[in-house]
């Protein structure tokens, strides 16, 4: 199942993601078309300098619901930007590059850095992220389901 032309990739609203760059082998992202841009749970944050660059260092929790795995990332910092919460409030977050993965597909997104502790999805994957790539289909999950995690037999 395509678009006409063949040439977008379905996805459905909520996704198993990597993360390469971050070194993060998977994370639930919710696909937000509402937003324009892409957001990541992180914390710690913290802004340093390095041969005079920017650069912010963070902390990951990739699994929804639990704060057991931790992955510490840094990234050069590409800016800060306004962003307006679903609830209407305005804040200033970090913007960084990095690499993405669905299916057997791999490009560079911006993603702001926010806590999302009391969110539902650790990722939001906004619509500049998958314009030009993929189709939404609104009524399924994991459509990429060589990424879904298999749990562990015991």
């Amino acid at each position: 199942m395509g678009s006409p032309s063949g040439r977008f990739q379905l996805i459905g609203w909520r996704e198993w993601i990597a993360l390469p760059t971050l070194k993060v082998r998977g994370i639930k992202a919710k696909i937000d078309t509402g937003a324009t841009t892409s957001s990541l749970h992180a914390f710690e944050i913290e802004r340093f300098s390095r041969r005079g660059q920017d650069f912010v260092r963070f902390q990951i929790h990739p699994r929804q619901r639990s704060d057991k795995r931790v992955v510490k990332a840094e990234a050069p910092l590409l800016g800060v930007r306004a962003v307006r919460s679903s609830n209407g409030q305005l804040s200033e977050r970090p913007v960084i590059s990095t690499e993405i993965a669905i299916y057997d597909q791999i490009w560079t997104i911006e993603l702001t850095l926010a806590n999302r502790d009391q969110m539902g999805f650790r990722m939001l994957l906004g619509r500049e992220a998958i314009r030009g790539r993929f189709l939404v289909d609104a009524g399924s999950s994991y459509c990429d389901s060589a990424r879904v995690p298999r749990r562990k037999q015991r």
